[in-house]
Protein backbone atom coordinates (compact mmCIF):
# COMPACT_ATOMS: atom_id res chain seq x y z
CA UNK A 1 0.00 0.00 0.00
CA UNK A 2 2.86 2.35 0.86
CA UNK A 3 4.21 1.85 -2.65
CA UNK A 4 1.46 2.83 -4.07
CA UNK A 5 0.03 5.75 -2.12
CA UNK A 6 4.60 6.64 -3.29
CA UNK A 7 4.21 5.76 -6.70
CA UNK A 8 0.89 7.76 -6.89
CA UNK A 9 2.49 10.85 -5.44
CA UNK A 10 5.13 10.88 -7.98
CA UNK A 11 2.80 10.73 -10.60
CA UNK A 12 0.85 13.45 -9.36
CA UNK A 13 4.02 15.87 -8.82
CA UNK A 14 5.32 15.07 -12.31
CA UNK A 15 1.68 15.77 -13.69
CA UNK A 16 1.35 18.99 -11.53
CA UNK A 17 4.47 20.08 -12.55
CA UNK A 18 3.93 19.67 -16.24
CA UNK A 19 0.58 21.65 -15.72
CA UNK A 20 2.45 24.67 -14.52
CA UNK A 21 4.66 24.58 -17.53
CA UNK A 22 1.79 24.86 -19.97
CA UNK A 23 0.91 28.04 -18.07
CA UNK A 24 4.12 29.57 -18.37
CA UNK A 25 4.17 33.14 -19.85
CA UNK A 26 5.80 34.44 -22.65
CA UNK A 27 8.67 37.10 -22.60
CA UNK A 28 6.75 40.29 -23.12
CA UNK A 29 9.71 41.55 -25.35
CA UNK A 30 11.67 39.86 -27.99
CA UNK A 31 14.54 41.51 -29.47
CA UNK A 32 13.97 42.88 -33.60
CA UNK A 33 10.56 41.68 -33.24
CA UNK A 34 7.14 44.22 -33.27
CA UNK A 35 4.56 43.14 -30.30
CA UNK A 36 1.88 43.91 -32.02
CA UNK A 37 -1.59 44.74 -29.96
CA UNK A 38 -5.00 42.86 -31.34
CA UNK A 39 -6.21 46.52 -33.00
CA UNK A 40 -2.81 46.60 -34.60
CA UNK A 41 -3.12 43.71 -36.32
CA UNK A 42 -6.58 43.62 -37.50
CA UNK A 43 -5.51 47.53 -39.17
CA UNK A 44 -3.07 45.43 -40.64
CA UNK A 45 -5.37 42.60 -42.32
CA UNK A 46 -5.56 42.68 -46.08
CA UNK A 47 -3.25 44.45 -46.94
CA UNK A 48 -0.62 43.74 -50.03
CA UNK A 49 2.81 42.65 -48.83
CA UNK A 50 1.29 41.38 -45.48
CA UNK A 51 1.41 37.38 -44.10
CA UNK A 52 -0.35 36.29 -41.21
CA UNK A 53 0.23 32.46 -39.84
CA UNK A 54 -1.11 30.54 -37.38
CA UNK A 55 1.16 28.53 -35.15
CA UNK A 56 -1.68 26.45 -33.56
CA UNK A 57 -1.98 23.03 -34.29
CA UNK A 58 -4.38 22.56 -37.37
CA UNK A 59 -7.44 21.24 -35.00
CA UNK A 60 -7.66 24.69 -33.51
CA UNK A 61 -6.92 26.46 -37.19
CA UNK A 62 -9.87 24.71 -38.62
CA UNK A 63 -12.08 25.30 -35.40
CA UNK A 64 -11.72 29.09 -36.29
CA UNK A 65 -8.39 31.32 -37.60
CA UNK A 66 -8.32 35.06 -38.35
CA UNK A 67 -9.21 36.46 -41.87
CA UNK A 68 -6.29 35.39 -44.26
CA UNK A 69 -4.11 33.45 -41.86
CA UNK A 70 -2.48 30.46 -42.82
CA UNK A 71 -2.14 27.25 -41.19
CA UNK A 72 1.65 26.69 -40.10
CA UNK A 73 1.90 24.58 -37.27
CA UNK A 74 5.10 24.36 -35.00
CA UNK A 75 5.87 20.86 -33.55
CA UNK A 76 7.86 21.11 -30.94
CA UNK A 77 11.35 18.22 -30.99
CA UNK A 78 12.00 18.42 -27.17
CA UNK A 79 9.53 18.14 -24.86
CA UNK A 80 10.55 19.92 -20.69
CA UNK A 81 8.75 21.36 -18.16
CA UNK A 82 9.99 24.71 -19.66
CA UNK A 83 8.88 26.05 -22.56
CA UNK A 84 11.07 28.64 -22.92
CA UNK A 85 13.85 26.00 -23.78
CA UNK A 86 11.98 24.29 -25.62
CA UNK A 87 12.86 23.42 -29.46
CA UNK A 88 10.79 23.38 -32.41
CA UNK A 89 10.33 23.93 -35.90
CA UNK A 90 8.21 24.55 -38.63
CA UNK A 91 8.24 24.90 -42.90
CA UNK A 92 9.98 27.72 -43.37
CA UNK A 93 9.63 26.92 -46.74
CA UNK A 94 5.94 28.51 -46.60
CA UNK A 95 7.28 32.35 -45.46
CA UNK A 96 7.47 34.83 -48.29
CA UNK A 97 11.12 34.98 -50.65
CA UNK A 98 10.97 38.78 -49.90
CA UNK A 99 12.78 39.00 -46.13
CA UNK A 100 11.13 42.90 -45.94
CA UNK A 101 7.34 41.27 -46.33
CA UNK A 102 5.52 42.16 -42.70
CA UNK A 103 5.28 38.88 -41.23
CA UNK A 104 2.79 38.16 -38.60
CA UNK A 105 2.56 34.76 -36.19
CA UNK A 106 0.47 34.07 -33.75
CA UNK A 107 -1.00 31.17 -31.70
CA UNK A 108 -3.44 31.00 -28.60
CA UNK A 109 -2.33 34.26 -25.92
CA UNK A 110 0.58 35.22 -23.69
CA UNK A 111 1.34 31.70 -23.26
CA UNK A 112 1.61 30.90 -26.89
CA UNK A 113 5.46 29.71 -27.02
CA UNK A 114 4.79 28.23 -30.73
CA UNK A 115 4.26 31.70 -32.23
CA UNK A 116 6.62 33.23 -29.84
CA UNK A 117 9.10 30.67 -31.45
CA UNK A 118 8.16 31.11 -34.86
CA UNK A 119 8.77 34.92 -34.29
CA UNK A 120 12.19 34.38 -33.11
CA UNK A 121 13.18 31.68 -35.87
CA UNK A 122 12.20 34.13 -38.31
CA UNK A 123 14.41 37.08 -37.16
CA UNK A 124 17.12 34.83 -36.47
CA UNK A 125 16.41 33.65 -40.62
CA UNK A 126 16.86 37.25 -41.53
CA UNK A 127 13.44 38.77 -41.83
CA UNK A 128 13.30 42.25 -40.80
CA UNK A 129 9.16 43.08 -40.39
CA UNK A 130 8.51 40.16 -37.98
CA UNK A 131 5.04 40.40 -35.94
CA UNK A 132 4.23 38.67 -33.13
CA UNK A 133 0.79 38.95 -31.85
CA UNK A 134 1.44 37.82 -28.18
CA UNK A 135 -2.16 38.64 -27.23
CA UNK A 136 -3.15 35.59 -29.68
CA UNK A 137 -6.88 34.54 -30.61
CA UNK A 138 -8.15 34.01 -27.40
CA UNK A 139 -8.10 38.09 -27.07
CA UNK A 140 -8.82 38.69 -30.88
CA UNK A 141 -12.05 36.68 -29.99
CA UNK A 142 -12.72 38.20 -26.98
CA UNK A 143 -12.88 41.94 -28.37
CA UNK A 144 -15.34 40.22 -31.09
CA UNK A 145 -13.27 40.66 -33.69
CA UNK A 146 -14.25 37.99 -37.29
CA UNK A 147 -12.90 34.26 -37.73
CA UNK A 148 -13.04 32.62 -40.45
Amino acid sequence: MKKLFALFFVVSFLLVGIAAAEDVPTPTKLEGVKIASTAEVKALLGQKGVYIFDMRKALNYGKGHLQGAKSLPLKWLSEGADPSVRKGEFDMAVLPPDKNAKIIFYSDGPNGWKSYNAAKMTKEAGYKNVIWMREGSAAWEGKGYPME
